[in-house]
């Protein structure tokens, strides 16, 4: 390859509301060159997934991808090459500008089934990559407000409405079957809802005095299911964004988080 080559190019992206996703790139001066989303596997597994896009000049002369709506992208994390030409060896990609405007208030507006979020966001090493979420139904965290004793959580449901046996269910990580069972406070329009958390409950339920107790809400009696979460924003990774404060309360210290998905949980651990 040449040094030329060698050289990450930097793209730019503009995301819109209805998830799709323009690439743009200067110019190239290679025949057909393309955009090459895949998805990361897991450790030790092989790839699967891969998505081409042609990139085409625009006016300006600068080269676009488009990444439309559907097909909606697995859920997982997926790293973006350059194809200089059809079948060449791939080339990661440096960010550009990323407008991400349109996904800023996107907890505003109601989604259907399924959920699909994609984020565009900056690798550890500086690469372009997209956060994808695609889920069947999501409860999108509004607040949490931590007190001495206790949290409430405020959150709304997409992609499902409550009904009669709706439960929030607090589940302790590891195999466990431990669960603690609250009800809901739904509000007149069926999807939002809030709910408190007492702490001393908790405690009481972690026996190993660590542990960490993961969030869903089942909307009706016989549901599945759905994580509790914040997805609906323009941060793929809030985990070390968003930190809420920790209590202390009869020798362990609890505090809820966001974890690598973005999924709402609650850490117990011994106190000192």
């Amino acid at each position: 390859m040449s040094t030329e080559q060698s050289v990450d190019p930097r793209v730019g992206c503009v995301v819109e509301a209805d998830g799709r996703i323009t690439f743009d790139l200067p110019p190239l001066p290679t025949a057909g060159p393309q955009v090459l989303l895949r998805l990361r596997p897991k450790k030790g597994r092989p790839e699967k997934t891969v998505h081409v896009l042609d990139l085409a000049p625009g006016d300006d002369g600068r080269l676009r991808a488009v990444l439309d709506p559907h097909p909606l992208l697995e859920d997982g994390r997926w790293d973006v090459y350059l194809l200089r030409e059809p079948g060449s060896e791939r080339q990661r990609l440096r960010p550009g500008l990323r407008d991400l405007r349109a996904l800023v208030d996107g907890h505003l507006r109601d989604r259907q089934s399924p959920l699909a979020v994609r984020i565009p966001y900056v690798t550890k090493d500086g690469y372009l990559a997209l956060r994808a979420w695609l889920r069947p139904a999501h409860a999108e965290v509004d607040g949490i407000d931590v007190t001495d004793r206790s949290m409430t959580v405020g959150a709304r449901l997409h992609g499902a409405s409550f009904q009669e046996g709706a439960a929030v269910h607090l589940r302790l990580r590891g195999g466990s079957d431990t669960v603690r069972s609250l009800e809901p406070r739904p509000a007149h329009d069926g999807r939002s809802f809030s709910f408190t958390v007492d702490y001393g409950e908790l405690t009481a339920g972690t026996d190993a005095g660590n542990g960490v107790w993961d969030v869903f809400v089942r909307p009706a009696a016989q549901a599945p299911l759905i994580r509790v979460a914040r997805l609906l924003d323009d941060l793929a990774d809030r985990k070390e964004v968003f930190v809420h404060p920790a209590v202390t309360l009869g020798g362990a210290v609890l505090r809820p988080y966001y974890t690598v998905d973005n999924d709402l949980s609650v850490e117990v651990t011994k106190a000192g």
